[in-house]
């Protein structure tokens, strides 16, 4: 009886599929659900009433939802007429403080306010979009080299006042090295911003998108469809920053969270 038992223990771990990323269940990170459904029956998953990624990995789907910065305690999935709820952990990241030279960019005018506001629904769009495409795994090349400089989810004080905090990866890098694209996708966004400078959004199907900021020049323009390790653009020093580097963002759900989730080499 215990030897059959240790077999279904056995196969169930070798059948099990292996997801190249981990959940992480605290702010700024990601809770993996399995579906027990089949595709033509997915119930429809919605996470502060915004469509969940879904992803299939021999033959069984699994819903991976974003965690925003701002959750606590737990946060509540809606499959259907059905709720599950995820208890998550507290996470407290790091300060930061940082000197900007230029001061409208810690304290912007007006007329700077309103360019901003403008920027922001254009950028906030983007990041929610949802192309429903199906996927199996959601695994990033890194997008230039270079060492990390600044993590994700870092509380942030810009000449000692505080800001929001650090929504994704800062790798620092010369001026003009290459930003290669990390996966898959379509350009949904280009642009020239007052706080992320330059910069480019790409969706890569299911709500599932990454961002790149602080661009010296961008190559790509919107609509293109772009293959792993094609060239988005190159590093600079535009917008807001202490100097070049880029500004690597990923988001689930409308939702920010930490790029080294989904990346190996860091």
């Amino acid at each position: 009886m215990i030897y059959r038992f240790l077999i279904y223990i056995l196969l169930f771990f070798i059948t099990k599929p292996v997801i190249a990323f981990e959940e992480s269940l605290r702010p700024g990170g990601i809770a993996i659900i399995e579906v027990n459904s089949i595709e033509s029956n997915l119930p429809e998953i919605t996470f502060r009433k915004r469509p969940v990624t879904i992803i299939n990995k021999e033959n069984l789907w699994f819903a991976v939802v974003g965690i925003p910065l701002n959750a606590k305690d737990k946060i509540t999935i809606n499959f259907d007429d059905a709720e599950k709820t995820i208890l998550i952990s507290d996470h407290k990241y790091k300060e930061q403080r940082l000197k900007i030279e230029n001061k409208s960019q810690v304290n912007p005018n007006k007329n700077q306010l309103d360019r901003i506001y403008k920027e922001r629904k254009i950028i906030n769009a983007a990041l929610n979009n949802f192309r429903k495409i199906k996927l199996e795994d959601l695994s990033l090349e890194v997008p230039v080299d270079g060492p990390r400089s600044s993590s994700f989810g870092l509380r942030r004080f810009f000449n000692g006042q505080p800001r929001s905090p650090h929504s994704g990866m800062d790798i620092s890098a010369q001026t003009g090295t290459f930003i290669k694209n990390p996966r898959h996708g379509i350009v949904t966004v280009t642009g020239d911003y007052f706080f992320n400078g330059k910069t480019v959004i790409i969706d890569h199907g299911q709500g599932f998108i990454t961002m790149y900021c602080h661009l010296s020049e961008i190559n790509v323009k919107e609509g293109d469809e772009l293959f792993v390790n094609d060239l988005i653009g190159l590093v600079g020093a535009t917008g807001r920053v202490t100097g070049p580097h880029l500004h690597f963002g990923t988001y689930l759900n409308g939702t920010a969270i930490d790029p080294e989730i989904f990346i190996n080499d860091f």
